[in-house]
C-alpha cells in the first residue's frame, strides 16, 4: 500500500513530494513520489499525513470508564478516541482499593492478549496508566480522598506483579514510603510520573534522583512556589519546569491551563518536553448536561469541560487528541510539526513504545490523515483503516 499526494510531518518539519510505502502493517519505505507502480494506491489529495497519535492518560468516553474492567468499555473508550486520531493510549486507572486497581489490570492484559483475534482495526492498548491512589489528598482533586493511600511494599508489589501492563504510575514523592516506589517502579520500566502532589523542592528532587522522569498534568493538582517560615521555596511544577530531563503532560484542552501558562511551559520545556493528554473522563463525548461518575464521584459535562457536580473542581477532559492538537497551534502558536510530536513521538519515547510515534522505515504504520483545518480524516492501525465512529 502506497500513500501518496500528502504533506508528511515529521518531527522536524512537513515535507511535501513523498510517499509513505506500508507492507504487513509497518512502513517499509519513504521515498520521492514516483509514476508508476503496481502497488494499491491511496491518493491523500494534499492532506497531512502524520503518526497516530499517542495518549498516556485517559480515563474514558462516552458514558464508559477504564475502572469498569471490561473489555466493552474499553473497546467503546477506544473506538472514540480513535476519531481524535489516536492509535495507542494507556487506559488510566481512578484512586480506588487497590483489588479494584488489580481487576482493571486483569481485564487489561487479557484485552491486550485478545488483539491478534479482534475482526477489526481499533487503537492498540499499550497498557495502563495508574494514578492513585498514591497521591496526596490537599491535592485529589477529582479523586476520592478516602481511597487514598501511602504506598505501603505490599500495596507496591501487588502492582509490581502487573509490570507487563503498567507503562505508567502517577506518585507523589513525599509520601512516606513513596520513594522507595519510586526506585522499585522504575527498576521494572514503569515511566513514574510525579503528581496529584504537594511536594517541596526537595521531595521533587529526591524522586528524581530515585527514577521519576515525567509529571502529571502540568499546573493542576501540582504544588508551586511558596513560602516555607521565611523563606520562598519551589514545588513540584518548579522543578519540573527547571529539570531538563523531567517530561511535562499537558491538557491543552483550553480549559485546564490557560494560553499564558501553556505558552510559559513550551518556552521552559520546548517542544521536547511535553506530552500532550487527554485526561480524558466518561464525559468525553457526551453532550452539555450530561451526567456522569467517576469511580462514583458524580460529575457533568458542562461548555465542552467535565467539572464535579458540585462545579467545585475539573474532572478531567471532554477532548480528543486532536483538539489538543489544534489548540496548541491556534492558541499557543506551536509549529504543527512540533505540536504533533508532542502527541506522537514524546509519548512514544516517555513509555519506550519503540515502534510507534514517528514515520520512519521500520514503524508500525499507524497513521492519522488531517485538513488543513486540522481536522481528522481518516486513521490507520497497523496499516488497516478505522472505521471512525461520529461524536456524539
Amino acid at each position: 500500500m502506497i500513500f501518496t499526494n500528502a504533506r508528511l510531518i515529521f518531527p522536524d518539519g512537513i515535507r511535501d513530494g513523498l510517499e509513505l510505502v506500508v507492507h504487513e502493517g509497518k512502513i517499509t519505505g519513504i521515498r520521492e513520489r514516483a509514476q508508476a507502480r503496481a502497488e494499491k494506491v491511496v491518493d491523500l489529495e494534499g492532506n497531512y499525513l502524520a503518526p497516530g497519535f499517542i495518549d498516556l492518560h485517559v480515563h474514558g468516553a462516552l458514558g464508559r470508564d477504564t475502572m469498569e474492567a471490561s473489555e466493552e468499555a474499553f473497546r467503546a473508550i477506544c473506538d472514540f478516541h480513535a476519531s481524535g486520531g489516536t492509535t495507542s493510549l494507556l487506559l488510566t486507572t481512578a484512586t480506588a482499593p487497590i483489588k479494584k486497581i488489580v481487576d482493571v489490570l486483569n481485564a487489561v492484559r487479557d484485552a491486550i492478549r485478545r488483539r491478534a483475534r479482534r475482526s477489526r482495526p481499533t487503537s492498540t492498548i499499550a497498557g495502563v496508566h495508574v494514578e492513585g491512589p498514591f497521591i496526596s489528598k490537599p491535592k485529589c482533586g477529582a479523586q476520592r480522598a478516602e481511597f487514598i493511600q501511602d504506598p505501603s511494599p505490599g500495596s507496591v508489589q501487588q502492582l509490581l506483579d502487573y509490570a507487563d501492563v503498567i507503562k505508567r504510575i502517577t506518585i507523589a514523592p513525599e509520601l512516606p514510603g513513596a520513594l522507595d516506589a519510586i526506585e522499585n517502579f522504575h527498576a521494572r520500566g514503569i515511566s513514574v510520573s510525579g503528581g496529584h502532589s504537594d511536594a517541596w523542592d526537595e521531595d521533587a528532587q529526591a524522586a528524581f534522583d530515585r527514577g521519576m522522569r515525567s509529571v502529571t498534568h502540568t499546573f493542576n493538582c501540582m504544588s508551586s512556589a511558596r513560602r516555607r517560615g521565611i523563606y520562598r521555596v519551589s514545588g513540584l511544577l518548579e522543578f519540573a519546569l527547571s529539570e531538563p530531563w523531567i517530561s511535562c503532560e499537558l491538557i491543552a484542552d483550553g480549559h485546564h491551563v490557560s494560553p499564558t501558562l501553556m505558552k510559559m511551559l513550551y518556552r521552559a520545556k520546548g517542544p521536547a518536553g511535553i506530552c500532550l493528554v487527554t485526561d480524558a473522563t466518561a464525559g468525553a463525548g457526551l453532550r452539555d448536561g450530561s451526567r456522569f461518575s467517576l469511580f462514583g464521584n458524580d460529575c457533568l459535562v458542562e461548555n465542552d469541560v467535565c467539572l464535579l457536580a458540585d462545579r467545585s473542581a475539573l474532572a478531567g477532559s471532554a477532548s480528543r487528541m486532536i483538539e489538543l492538537v489544534r489548540t496548541m497551534v491556534t492558541e499557543v502558536n506551536v509549529p504543527l510539526h512540533e505540536a504533533v510530536a508532542m502527541a506522537t513521538q514524546n509519548p512514544a519515547r516517555s513509555i519506550s513504545l519503540e515502534t510507534k510515534g514517528a514515520l520512519r522505515v521500520g514503524a508500525d504504520a499507524d497513521l492519522v490523515i488531517l485538513s488543513p483545518e486540522l481536522k481528522v480524516l481518516r486513521v490507520f492501525a497497523d496499516g488497516e483503516e478505522i472505521v471512525l465512529s461520529e461524536r456524539q
